[in-house]
């Protein structure tokens, strides 16, 4: 056994968490090797072939690794376990004319949950994965920090870990920009695997085509909302549209329709299979109520606090005041944002630290 500890590590066969495998090992701790089959995107129906962390391929780039760099390797079938709760939220999400985030579903319900029961069962005192972030610890909590590389940063997804969670994960790629990182696999040997291109996809829809999935997913839902009408930010009506779930906010693309003019989505009205369209000044929001609160740095945020709010991914951030209010926090933007939709995550910083995140349930419109 290593003085350092026994770490499972979570490979998908990418780049990211096979380097994470090799840096934990050459180390000194003792490294197992996990691959979870989450899902089997045969059974989705859809044209492309399958690709990413779930793939065949990607199962035996793993365990070619871990056996040659000497360690054990397991595979998982997660697929039930996934499937009935990130999936189904998936798509029920949608059907409630919001728009869910997936990839914070599955890390905080699914990943690091089926990582924890494994990690026990093989009595392992940690686990490690290859998202580009760091953890920090004040007197009392844990919390996530971002990473090195702003690019690659994965913070924002993070936030739902607790802190049994965060006491037990490692996270070695933070200190690093990608390009040190395929460097790295490159010194290793692995020129092929240094090149290995990325994945920005979702896992079990893998082209990027929600709207197909969700109509193989549910065959009777296209026929459910056909039929629906868009109307204008003042109520007059612009036409009939496909079905309010295949509508995101802020989409401008896909309408089906010519108005004359670029028309973005800015509400979708789920009870009445109605889509509010309007110019790009009608997306901005001037705040938002979020609710399922993680508060991750702090036990409570107490009072009134100034923080940088992010509202999707890519999103720069926005100086807000944030309040606390039992599960739930009312944020109030210093400066107006664009597209703050209803089923993201919102996740609160101080500087490069997470504060907490949770789910955004309504936007406060601009009334200026």
């Amino acid at each position: 056994m290593s003085k350092l500890g026994r770490v499972l590590v979570a490979m998908s066969g990418g780049i990211d968490s096979t380097v994470t495998a090799m840096m934990l090992h050459e180390q000194g701790y003792e490294v197992v090797g996990i691959t979870m089959k989450t899902w089997d995107y045969a059974s989705s129906g859809g044209s492309k072939k399958e690709t990413g962390c779930c793939s065949l391929d990607s199962i035996n780039d793993a365990r070619e690794i871990a056996v040659k760099m000497g360690f054990h390797h397991f595979i998982v079938d997660i697929r039930n376990e996934f499937g009935d709760y990130v999936i189904d939220n998936f798509v029920d999400e949608y059907i409630a004319g919001r728009t869910p985030n997936p990839c914070v579903l599955c890390n905080t319900h699914i990943k690091w949950s089926a990582l924890l029961k494994r990690a026990d069962a093989m009595d392992c005192e940690f686990i490690a994965t290859g998202h580009y972030a760091t953890i920090d610890k004040n007197d009392e909590r844990y919390f996530i920090k971002k990473s090195k590389d702003e690019k690659k940063d994965q913070s924002y997804v993070l936030w739902g870990l607790s802190q049994e969670c965060l006491s037990r994960s490692k996270f070695p790629l933070g200190p690093f920009v990608k390009n040190e990182v395929r460097k790295m696999a490159l010194d290793w040997g692995y020129e092929e695997l240094s090149k290995k291109a990325e994945s920005y996809e979702i896992c079990f829809v893998p082209d990027n085509d929600y709207r197909g999935f969700l109509k193989r997913r549910v065959p009777e839902l296209e026929k459910q909302v056909a039929g629906g009408t868009f109307i204008g930010i003042n109520g007059e009506i612009l036409g009939e549209h496909e079905g309010y779930p295949f509508y995101t906010i802020g989409q401008r693309k896909g309408l089906g329709k010519a108005f004359g003019k670029p028309m973005f989505v800015t509400e979708i009205i789920a009870e009445t299979n109605t889509v509010v369209l309007g110019d790009v000044g009608d997306l901005m929001r001037n705040g938002m109520i979020v609710g399922k609160l993680n508060i991750q740095k702090y036990e409570n945020i107490v009072g009134a606090r100034e923080m940088v709010s992010q509202v999707r991914y890519n999103d720069r951030g926005t100086l807000s005041t944030v309040t606390q209010q039992k599960d739930k926090a009312e944020v109030v933007f210093h400066a107006n944002v664009r597209g703050v939709a209803p089923g993201q995550s919102a996740v609160f910083y101080e500087g490069d630290d997470v504060v907490g995140g949770g789910i955004i349930l309504s936007s406060l419109i601009n009334e200026n």
